[in-house]
């Protein structure tokens, strides 16, 4: 992870670009990424996305992702395993399986 971290950076410091990447600017950047990801399903069967398409924005919301990792200097692995966790106790196995229901309404 780390290496693909690096490349971005080098990326965008080549083009003296870290001026603009502060925390509220790359979640607004993601925040539209994420947007124009939907956008690929809009009106259209789940299965129906152009894939390449689906790729370039897949591949914008990780970078702005993994630039915020880097802020932060937060562990990706970290924080995943203890939403997962956290995730685990409001979701217990025996009440979610199978069922979409919201944590609150189990």
């Amino acid at each position: 992870m780390q290496s693909i971290i690096d490349k971005i950076k080098a990326f965008r410091d080549e083009r003296d670009w870290k001026q603009f990447h502060n925390p509220k600017d790359l979640v607004i950047a993601l925040n539209i990424e994420t947007a124009e990801l939907l956008e690929l399903f809009l009106w259209k069967d789940a299965d129906s996305a152009n894939v390449d398409k689906l790729k370039e924005e897949l591949a914008d919301v990780l970078i702005y992702a993994y630039l915020l990792l880097d802020h932060y200097e937060l562990d990706p692995d970290d924080i995943i395993d203890k939403k997962l966790k956290k995730n685990a106790s409001k979701y217990p196995i025996e009440k979610s399986k199978g069922v979409s229901t919201k944590y609150d309404e189990l």
